[in-house]
């Protein structure tokens, strides 16, 4: 009986040091499947990370409250994506293309995005956000932007002094209208600028 009330404390020791260990192993693990990777399924009331898009939107019960949840993707290192069109669109990406479809619960239609931070020219359709320092220098009619039914070619004009825009292009910062002029090729206006760098 002394032999077995000597060892008891010995063995607590060493089931506490087990519980220990386990505990770190397995908190690491734990911490891992809460952080968010290169893509996540989310409900569609959580918080979307900067730089993460909606590639899918479906009807589900794991959301309770919304019912809806979200397929998303980092954007980071990549160049082109397709988005539902509820997504967030990250600094320096524009909507090349819209359609329909059955992806995107809550819409019914998608965008086609594009990274142009190295670019100087893009075809877009009118619903895209503008980039900083890029201007509208042509609208049109086309059938690959849903929702609207407009497209627009933009141009970045960092290097430029003086462009010629449509009417309800953005202009940069310190850029001013020196004219305007009627024209065909700014669809839903008619009306073009001059504009040139203060």
């Amino acid at each position: 009986m002394k032999t077995a009330r000597k060892h008891v404390p010995h063995l607590i020791a060493a089931v506490l040091m087990m519980l220990g260990l386990m505990t770190a192993a397995s908190a690491p693990a734990q911490a891992a499947t809460q952080q968010v990777t290169a893509s996540a399924s989310i409900c569609s009331n959580a918080p979307i990370p900067a730089g993460w898009v909606i590639t899918w939107s479906y009807s589900t019960n794991a959301c309770p409250g919304t019912g809806v949840g979200y397929n998303i993707t980092d954007s980071n290192g990549a160049t082109s994506l397709s988005v539902c069109s509820m997504s967030p669109i990250p600094p320096n990406w524009v909507v090349t293309w819209s359609y329909s479809t059955n992806s995107c619960l809550g819409t019914g239609v998608g965008y086609n995005i594009a990274n142009v931070t190295n670019s100087t020219t893009a075809s877009v359709c009118s619903m895209t956000p503008m980039p900083p320092n890029w201007v509208v220098t042509w609208s049109y009619s086309t059938n690959s932007c849903v929702g609207t039914g407009v497209g627009y070619s933009i141009t970045k004009i960092t290097t430029q002094t003086t462009a010629s825009v449509c009417s309800f292009s953005p202009r940069p910062e310190g850029w001013i209208v020196t004219g305007s002029y009627s024209t065909n090729s700014c669809y839903g206006s008619g009306t073009g600028y001059y504009i040139r760098k203060a």
